[in-house]
């Protein structure tokens, strides 16, 4: 009988461990240089630290890069969500057709000018919201979807679009994840009546916090400078600008200080995604050839990635996937479950307290949907069989090239981990 190399041996079985370089500098994030450092002491200097000129000059950033008329600064992303709803002029009871595959920004904050969201499962290509699923839960009250690109991999545009269109609803892109990335030549950010983009500190153009609001639509910026920014108020021309005094109760303009670090952060934005996207493809390339699925884009699409997910088929390896997250970190690989839960199956909505929200946002007294857990059976596989490995912005590929090795050697002995 042939005697095993002890290097083969799984770490989890007693063998030596596959990954033995320290990926912390590999994996620091965001990367803050003098530049950023000289950026702030700046807004420090002028010692103007809520109103100095670089958050319009973020702005200026903004539209000039995505080719947008406009660009509003928020204090985050979620903010930016908030004001994205509101200039929608969203009424209570409208419906909005959003994915439970994504952070809770994306779909809470419409509670609170009294739209109903519809929960639509995932597609399972791209983890963007399934075209069929959506038209299938249109109604007469619905009036908006929202679009988030997963991960950094853009939805199926061509399809959603197609029903927005066909339907008259909205489009709210959340570009959060895809700041960089490219569908059919178009930008991630400029496909959508309204965008928003979050710049907090994991993102691909970090300010710490922060979002911004895009939109060629005036009457769309102009609802959102009322609900949030009583200072840009002052400068409307058209009769909203009596509502200066007060605004609309909310303040959601961005500090100066984030704002510096936000427009050093975006002109270093396609160098670092280029890094990034190199070194993930690399690993791509390795783990796509022992079979596990990494999510790579199709010819039209030019994906970032802000998270690097991947799929693994339990049935095929006959080792649960729990087991497989316990064995490559036996073996040093940073790897965990998704961070996001599914935002249907979560208290506010499944015990019913989304609708003390709704109604106290002026929602109508008429039946509300019931959240059921079980509500979405394809977003909920498909959640179940992903797990997380790190973005790798500064590595090299000795690291990369540990990672798949770990893989090799946890996967060429699954039935013998599953065993243990």
């Amino acid at each position: 009988m042939a005697t095993r190399s002890p290097q083969s041996v799984p770490a989890i079985l007693g063998g030596p461990m596959a990954v033995t370089l320290d990926g912390r500098e590999a994996n620091r994030w965001p990367i803050l240089t003098h530049e950023d450092e000289e950026a702030v002491l700046q807004v420090l200097r002028d010692g103007d630290l809520s109103l100095h000129p670089v958050t319009r000059a973020l702005e200026d950033d903004y539209r000039a890069c995505f080719g947008m008329r406009h660009a509003l600064a928020h204090c985050n992303g979620t903010a930016a969500l908030l004001a994205a709803f509101v200039a929608l002029d969203l009424r209570p009871g409208d419906e909005v057709l959003v994915p439970s595959a994504t952070f809770w920004a994306s779909v809470v904050p419409m509670l609170w000018v009294g739209a109903v969201p519809v929960f639509c499962e995932s597609e399972p290509q791209r983890m963007g919201l399934d075209p069929d699923d959506v038209e299938r839960k249109i109604t007469p009250r619905t009036r908006a979807m929202v679009v988030v690109h997963l991960w950094g991999m853009p939805c199926r545009m061509t399809e959603l679009l197609d029903i927005a269109g066909r339907h008259d609803l909205k489009i709210i892109e959340d570009a959060s994840h895809a700041h960089g990335a490219v569908w059919r030549g178009r930008q991630c950010g400029t496909l959508g009546d309204i965008s928003v983009i979050s710049l907090q500190g994991d993102k691909l153009a970090p300010a710490g916090e922060g979002g911004i609001l895009l939109t060629n639509d005036d009457a769309f910026m102009e609802r959102a400078v009322c609900l949030g920014d009583i200072v840009r108020i002052h400068e409307l021309e058209s009769a909203a600008r009596r509502f200066a005094g007060t605004s609309f109760g909310i303040k959601t303009r961005m500090a100066p200080m984030s704002a510096a670090v936000a427009r050093v952060q975006l002109r270093r934005l396609p160098e670092r995604n280029a890094r990034r996207n190199e070194n993930l493809r690399y690993l791509s390339n390795g783990l796509e050839a022992l079979g596990v699925e990494t999510f790579q884009a199709p010819p039209h699409i030019e994906r970032v990635y802000f998270e690097y997910l991947i799929r693994y088929d339990a049935d095929r390896w006959s080792l649960p996937i729990d087991k497989l997250i316990e064995a490559l970190r036996a073996e040093g690989c940073d790897a965990s479950w998704p961070r996001y839960p599914l935002v249907h199956q979560q208290p506010l909505f499944t015990e019913g307290h989304f609708a003390r929200i709704l109604r106290g946002a002026g929602g109508a007294d008429a039946a509300l949907p019931i959240y059921r857990p079980d509500a979405l059976p394809g977003t909920e596989a498909a959640a179940g069989a992903m797990l997380k490995l790190p973005t790798f912005p500064s590595a090299e590929r000795d690291l990369l090239d540990q990672y798949v090795a770990a893989f090799e050697k946890v996967l060429s002995n699954a039935e013998l981990i599953a065993a243990r």
